[in-house]
């Protein structure tokens, strides 16, 4: 059997999927139990009082395009969250299975896992090697019980980029025996390929893309599960009939025409050298110990004094997120970049203080 459905719930792979109402958009339709009539204030082109196309052919085939992969191994979705929850449902089996992953890392690898009842093992990435991923050490924690196993790369929040080496021996050693689900939701601003070009490789490689960043639609909601297209298969069988909204099919094809990809290409290579300027001035600070290198939109500040930075960015009208939560983040801000107006008033909020 296919390793990605060998790996996968036995009572997924028999699901029969809900039958959704028939896409004929050019009949009139009496069989959706609809409104016939469009709600007032409704301004988008195909009416909010019908049901939007269930993976939309036209979007999935732009996306596909955008991300070098036939339509047949992509699957669009509520962004990467929507991605992670649906292999979480696939592959996990309560109180049996468990992921794989280094923190600190995107948090809701560990939050679809828990909700699915599975465990959860971590490989932390460790600061003195620059949050580097030690594939040797993760490959020696894994087991068989470990479905899925996660690597954010550029990772959140550490902003770094893992090593290609690293990432191939982690991808050759589990191919065929776990989900390797490598998140790059960062990958744009880091100047690197995507690792999609791997699915053909690794049986049982996953790649998760977003709109939310370098394109600008984190209210959209707009993400996209790349893989092999028998994983792509079952997970239609799993993910909610109309799971993108209308106004966010139309929002995701407009960003996706070749002006707005131009538009968006540019404002990636403005907001890098704002990225540096924001890093230069942000060294100046004494409530600042350490900027850490980034392959991202944002950067991974160790504070001098955490309180005293927050409250004067609030102070200055500023939010940052606070990361010392986690135990392997002490002193730690998250800071997006922002517009050279944003920056500056964030800048003087701290010389204030």
């Amino acid at each position: 059997m296919n390793p990605v459905l060998a790996l996968a719930r036995p009572e997924i792979l028999d699901l029969k999927p809900y039958s959704h109402a028939a896409w004929q958009p050019a009949l009139t339709r009496l069989h959706a139990n609809e409104a016939p009539w469009r709600p007032s204030g409704d301004t988008t082109t195909a009416g909010l009082n019908r049901y939007p196309e269930p993976q939309p052919k036209a979007l999935v085939a732009r996306l596909a395009a955008l991300y070098g992969v036939p339509a047949d191994m992509l699957l669009v979705g509520r962004g990467s969250d929507e991605a992670i929850d649906l292999l979480s449902r696939i592959y996990l089996r309560a109180g049996t299975d468990a992921i794989l992953q280094s923190p600190p890392t995107f948090g809701m690898y560990r939050v679809a896992a828990h909700i699915q009842g599975a465990g959860v093992v971590d490989v932390p990435l460790e600061r003195e090697r620059g949050w580097s991923l030690d594939a040797g050490r993760l490959l020696a924690a894994w087991r068989p019980s470990m479905k899925i196993v996660y690597l954010c790369s550029p990772n959140n929040p550490t902003a770094n980029a893992f090593d290609l080496g690293a990432i191939e021996a982690v991808c050759s050693a589990l191919d065929g025996k776990a989900i390797v689900a490598i998140d790059e939701a960062y990958i744009e601003w880091s100047g690197r390929p995507s690792l999609a070009a791997w699915i053909e490789r690794f049986s049982t490689l996953a790649v998760l893309r977003t709109l939310s960043k370098a394109h600008a639609l984190a209210g959209a909601r707009v993400g996209a599960l790349l893989a092999h297209p028998e994983l792509i298969e079952v997970a239609r069988r799993v993910i909610p009939p109309y799971s993108l909204a209308q106004p966010t099919i139309e929002a995701a094809l407009c960003a996706l025409e070749p002006e707005a990809l131009a538009a968006a290409r540019a404002r990636i290579d403005a907001l890098l050298t704002e990225k540096d300027y924001l890093r230069s001035r942000l060294e100046r600070s004494p409530l600042v110990d350490k900027v850490w290198a980034s392959d991202t939109n944002f950067l991974l500040v160790d504070s001098a004094d955490a309180d005293r930075f927050l409250r004067s960015s609030r102070a200055g009208g500023t939010l940052v997120r606070d990361l010392r939560a986690n135990p392997a983040l002490p002193s730690a801000l998250r800071i997006s970049v922002g517009t050279r107006a944003e920056n500056d008033a964030l800048i003087e909020s701290l010389a204030a203080a």
